[in-house]
């Protein structure tokens, strides 16, 4: 009966935790984005009166069109279960394409790019948002200058090893901390808007307009500096299964959208009145009093950024390995109390290395705006190209409402990755090489999981003729239960076969275990598992797991008995197959991918850790496969 009142109690403090984990990215834009518009060496562009309003227009339609109007109003809706992000929007599309495997092959292909281009951008985000914050040292006291690039390593390095203590204590300060960094933004904007209130007139599209008919070029790329406003733009939609749409949207519309434009009108006003702090408009615009407060509070606005986009990358690759694209590995849970709270140190370890390459290799947040804005742009063309299919198969719009609608947004898009392609040589190809990695990876892995299973399959034998003759023949039976894991259900597992081989026994109940990922999040516990009896004392059983869930095989098999198979925890057996690969030319790749299949396998965590098995009760058997 109170559920809604209790609904609206939590608005607030889901509001507030919104504003700590989904905004920093977009909220530290104002530290770097104006000032790289008016200081790059290919296309210089004077702080005249008229360029800054211009790029102020720009600025505002970008905030307007990309976040207010495509994420928050339109690719927000285009949810899975609840959750958002372009992994979780392309299992959306893959399972509604299940009957069209060419467009599955696309939404996969575009769905995996997403991903590998997220993790791109992760290995920029912290290294341009804590540089650019330490850099107003520089401003404050120029001989500080040599002391950037140690100070913000030692601020990345002391934030990537806090990771594997969670972020739950640190999270509870994220929201007021970022609620505090907006009301200065925006408040630092109001100071200087005073001194200058034409500036507002920006607000007017006209000037956009104007700006892009007298430069032409100059304007074009001067889109690539824009686009900097928006890259935190995907966290909204990514995170949305953490917190729910509308306190994303409250917060988007009533405090950050206006703290960050009246910071941005706030820095045009600065540089409408001062041009010579177009060396760094934001710290510039800062009265001196308050200089060094600000540079404190906008590292602690940077760590919390990074921290978001780390938290970020851990749930990303969860869910690829959930869907498969991605080998096992360690995860950790760092909270008793919130599920996705998780530490992947394997991911955390890569992410660090590479962000302290990258600042050791730019050394200032205006060499590394360089790199910056291809990825997600890219990425962003994504999830509108996978939200088009959804608004016209989910939706049922008809395709010209669906076209009329985004291909406008999508035309903003390929403006925004024209302009940002004429970073690539000065940096820009970092985040593209990583995530051609990440991609080769993925879809590698994939592919082998797919031979691997074919190979096994096609050499299998049915189970339940199998099972059926083992009813006939007089085996001993040792009074406990097997659990037999494998990926095919039909198929007699490698891990009996040797069993009966070598120990000759059969135990008193046999249970053969599938374990399913499917496309949605998350499973109701009444649905968790299917039980089969295929004969008397064999069992198999099907154990469904949702994309943002851990597989933990003996919890779901207690829900068994509710289906008239009790399993005593005490008396099992877990039996798994372990595979020794061996690359073979000419079989399912070329032998380059199928050795570094062999390595990624080799080398993935255990099926015992990963499904959580206690180790004392797992019995493992070997075996060659050639593929």
């Amino acid at each position: 009966m109170a559920k809604p009142n209790d609904k609206s109690q939590k608005l607030p403090a889901l509001t507030m935790a919104a504003l700590g984990v989904v905004f920093g990215d977009i909220g530290t834009s104002p530290l770097y984005a104006m000032k790289e518009a008016f200081s790059q060496e290919h296309f210089p562009l004077a702080p005249s009166a008229g360029n800054v309003l211009g790029i102020l227009s720009l600025i505002v339609w970008t905030l307007i069109m990309v976040v207010t109007v495509k994420y928050v109003l339109l690719v927000m809706r285009a949810d899975n279960h609840g959750e958002g992000g372009v992994v979780a929007l392309m299992a959306r599309v893959v399972e509604r394409a299940s009957n069209r495997p060419y467009k599955k092959v696309l939404a996969i292909a575009l769905g995996l790019g997403g991903a590998a281009l997220f993790y791109g951008d992760g290995v920029i985000t912290p290294a341009i948002s804590v540089l650019s914050a330490v850099e107003g040292l520089e401003v404050a006291t120029p001989a500080m200058k040599r002391f950037v690039v140690p100070i913000s390593l030692a601020i990345l390095i002391a934030l990537f090893m806090v990771q594997k203590h969670g972020t739950e204590r640190v999270g509870r300060w994220f929201g007021p901390v970022v609620l505090i960094w907006f009301v200065t933004l925006g408040a630092v904007g109001v100071w200087n808007i005073l001194d200058y209130p034409g500036v507002l007139v920006a607000l007017s599209p006209h000037y956009a307009v104007t700006f892009f008919i007298e430069h032409k070029e100059v304007a074009f790329l001067a889109l690539g500096a824009v686009f900097l406003t928006v890259t935190g733009a995907e966290a909204l939609y990514a995170d949305m299964g953490h917190f729910g749409a509308r306190p994303i949207r409250l917060a988007w519309l009533w405090i950050v959208m206006p703290g960050l434009l009246l910071n941005y009108f706030g820095q045009g006003a600065e540089l409408i009145g001062n041009p010579a702090a177009a060396a760094n408009p934001f710290f510039l615009a800062v009265p001196h009093w308050a200089l060094l407060p600000m540079v404190a509070l906008a590292t602690m606005a940077s760590v919390i950024a990074s921290q978001a986009l780390i938290t970020g990358a851990f749930s990303v690759t969860r869910e690829l390995i959930q869907l498969g694209y991605c080998p096992r590995i360690v995860i950790q849970h760092t909270s008793g109390s919130q599920i996705g709270q998780i530490y992947v140190p394997f991911t955390n370890r890569v992410l660090m290395v590479l962000v302290i390459l990258i600042v050791l290799g730019f050394r200032s947040s205006s060499n590394l705006a360089a790199a910056y804005g291809i990825a997600v742009s890219m990425t962003m063309i994504i999830t509108s190209l996978l939200a088009f299919s959804v608004a016209r198969r989910d939706w049922r719009w008809p395709t010209p409402v669906a076209a009329l609608v985004f291909l406008p947004l999508m035309a903003m898009d390929f403006s925004f990755i024209a302009a940002n392609v004429t970073k690539i040589e000065d940096g820009g190809w970092v985040p593209l090489v990583f995530g051609a990695g990440i991609y080769t990876l993925m879809s590698t892995w994939k592919r082998g999981r797919e031979i691997l299973t074919q190979k096994m399959g096609g050499d299998g034998i049915p189970l339940e003729p199998f099972v059926e003759s083992l009813c006939r023949e007089p085996f001993p039976r040792a009074p406990l239960t097997a659990v037999f894991l494998t990926s095919r259900s039909d198929i007699v597992p490698h891990a009996l076969l040797h069993n009966l081989k070598h120990n000759m026994v059969l135990h008193e109940t046999t249970v053969f275990v599938s374990v399913v990922f499917l496309s949605f999040p998350r499973v109701p516990d009444s649905q968790r598992v299917l039980v089969e009896r295929i004969a008397e004392n064999f069992y198999r059983v099907k154990i469904f797991f949702g994309f943002m869930e851990d597989a933990d095989v003996p919890a779901a098999l207690q829900s068994c008995a509710e289906q008239g198979l009790t399993i005593d925890p005490a008396q099992v057996s877990y039996f798994l197959s372990r595979e020794t690969l061996k690359p073979t030319p000419g079989e399912g790749m070329a032998l380059w991918r199928e050795r570094l299949f062999e390595i990624m396998f080799r080398n993935a965590t255990s099926a015992a850790n990963f499904f959580n098995l206690p180790f004392n009760r797992v019995i493992e058997m070997g075996s060659q496969i050639a593929i």
